[in-house]
């Protein structure tokens, strides 16, 4: 898996402070996208271990609430064993932080992965250009859901983290 970039510190990929990987590759190509320079997977850098610790140690300061994977897509199948073995090491070594992932899929589609036991918050779906509304918290366009995934696990259902 490869990564554009990493935010120390961003507040507008989540609530607080928070740690945001944005990984390479997604195969959706929404129109209008706001990163399309992320949808080649064969760009930017290879994760490694070095930025495993390099991710930890943004982590460990107080002030951060957590990290939020972007993208491109973190869910690409590509990315998802990555992604994973992140998100579970982030649990088990930060277990406060919490973790938010934008993905281009719908619940339905990735509600059964594995990486659903590690994370708080989702924002599925596609961004569609018509349903653009820059008045919502945390996504793009109106058909986009921030989903709270413990909650939706254990409910069966898609539960709302906010409207």
């Amino acid at each position: 898996m490869n990564y554009l970039k990493i935010d120390k510190c961003s507040t507008s990929n989540g609530t607080g402070c928070r740690v945001v990987l944005w990984v390479s590759g997604c195969n959706h190509h929404c129109q209008n996208c706001q990163n399309p320079q992320t949808w080649d997977r064969n760009s930017g850098i290879p994760f490694n271990l070095d930025t495993l610790f390099e991710i930890c140690d943004y982590l460990d300061k107080s002030y951060i609430s957590g990290i939020t994977f972007s993208g491109g897509d973190p869910l690409l199948p590509d990315n998802r064993e990555i992604i994973q073995a992140i998100s579970t090491l982030i649990k088990f070594y930060c277990p406060t932080k919490t973790q938010w992932l934008y993905t281009g899929y719908k619940w339905e589609e990735i509600k059964d992965l594995p990486i659903m036991e590690y994370l708080d918050v989702v924002i599925d779906g596609q961004y569609e250009d018509d349903k653009r509304d820059v008045t919502l918290k945390w996504r793009g366009s109106s058909n986009q859901r921030v989903i709270d995934v413990q909650k939706s696990l254990k409910q069966n259902k898609v539960i709302l983290w906010c409207d």
